[in-house]
């Protein structure tokens, strides 16, 4: 049994020593960060220093086994190094969807070549990802997809076209999910396979959004070559695959939207708008909205670790993540609500003077949050996965 206290000592000493100075105490707004890749550019230079650092102890992924460069750390070590990078005010040298969601896919379904090939890559940040699952006909009826992949030789030939692909503009390659049986019932003849992105016929097309950012795209393919050694399972079970990695999916857009999202507190944000008495805001009615929803974040951190520390003992996520899910979006759906109604009129702005940067930011979260309970799939479609295959109740 290792001794805890002496790595958390260890670890809280080696990361004094070895992060730069310029990441310590750097709060990242979701969507910030590094999310590596081919095209990555850094105007902190501190923070690819950062990652370099982290990479070296395979601590970009801790979890992962070593053999892939992860740092092999137990479930007891890895959440003492996230209490001591939270402790330090360090933020995350690595994000995005090769962490979250195709690695951990990878290590349950790859083989050990394409788990050789594509691990190390992700845990040094060389490879970004994107996921290619809706289409403009298939968003909460996934399994109606229509992108087909017809085999020749031994290559794919793939023709289709996904949407709401994030970030699909900055990615290296996509996970994807094609038509491989036509003839099959839609849950059947589906395949998961992997796409470079630089493969001739794939154009990307971001779409504005009402908050005026564009993270997500279009994602067209026109005879698109693939060879079947990117195929990840069994071709035409490729569903299969497609709800394991659902699953984290859902809980990286709970920690993300919910317990996991590093901001200033409530009572922080309101203090600069709203009068006080001594030390407390001088409207009870908004303390006790500001108690609840901290209370309720907190509640959910703790719920969240729980269940991130039995995935790490080897318990992926189940239909269970669709819970984390639901409440991690609407929890911040309501965050947004309370800050937009703590700002008043200075929530209101688009561009121009009188309003702060961080104000104009507000905005548009406020406006972008309206679609967390959609991407990742509806609530309304979460909540009948929760009552099918969590709850056992009858269709």
């Amino acid at each position: 049994m290792p001794d805890l206290e002496q790595f958390r000592s260890d670890t809280r000493q080696w990361l004094r020593e070895n992060s730069p100075q310029g990441v310590r105490g750097l709060v990242l707004a979701l969507g910030e960060g590094n999310w590596g890749g081919r095209r990555a550019t850094y105007p902190n230079p501190d923070m690819k220093r950062w990652l370099e650092v982290m990479v070296s102890r395979g601590w970009t992924a801790p979890e992962w086994p070593k053999q892939y460069d992860g740092g092999g750390l137990s479930k007891a070590e890895a959440k003492i190094l996230r209490e001591e990078l939270a402790a330090l005010r360090l933020p995350e040298p690595l994000s995005g969807f090769g962490l979250t969601m195709i690695g951990p896919t990878l290590l349950q379904y790859g083989t050990e070549e394409q788990k050789r090939e594509h691990l190390p890559k992700i845990v040094r940040g060389e490879i970004r990802w994107c996921q290619g699952y809706s289409e403009p006909g298939s968003g909460s009826d996934l399994a109606s997809l229509q992108t087909k992949a017809v085999l020749h030789g031994d290559q794919y030939v793939i023709n289709g076209q996904k949407v709401w692909t994030s970030y699909a503009n900055y990615a290296d390659w996509m996970f994807m999910l094609v038509r491989t049986d036509p003839d099959a019932p839609k849950h059947l003849g589906i395949t998961f396979i992997l796409v470079d992105m630089a493969t001739p016929g794939v154009e990307t097309r971001p779409i504005k959004l009402i908050s005026g950012s564009s993270p997500f795209c279009e994602t067209f393919l026109t005879d698109v070559t693939v060879p079947v050694k990117n195929v990840i399972g069994t071709v035409n079970d490729g569903w299969t695959v497609a709800k394991a990695l659902l699953n984290h999916e859902r809980s990286m857009i709970a920690s993300a939207f919910g317990a996991g999202a590093k901001r200033r507190t409530m009572a922080d944000w309101a203090r600069d708008y709203v009068d006080s008495e001594g030390d407390r805001l001088a409207d009870a009615a908004l303390r006790q909205r500001i108690v609840q929803f901290e209370m309720d974040v907190l509640a959910f951190k703790l719920t969240s670790d729980r269940t991130r520390d039995a995935a790490k003992a080897g318990r992926p996520p189940g239909p269970e993540s669709s819970l984390f899910k639901i409440y991690g979006t609407e929890l911040n759906q309501r965050r947004q609500e309370l800050m937009l109604s703590i700002a008043g009129p200075q929530s209101l702005g688009w561009q121009g003077e009188g309003f702060t940067e961080r104000e104009l930011t507000l905005t548009r979260d406020w406006l972008r949050s309206r679609g967390n309970t959609i991407e990742g799939g509806t609530s309304e479609v979460q909540l009948n996965i929760i009552a099918k295959r969590v709850l056992g109740l009858p269709d």
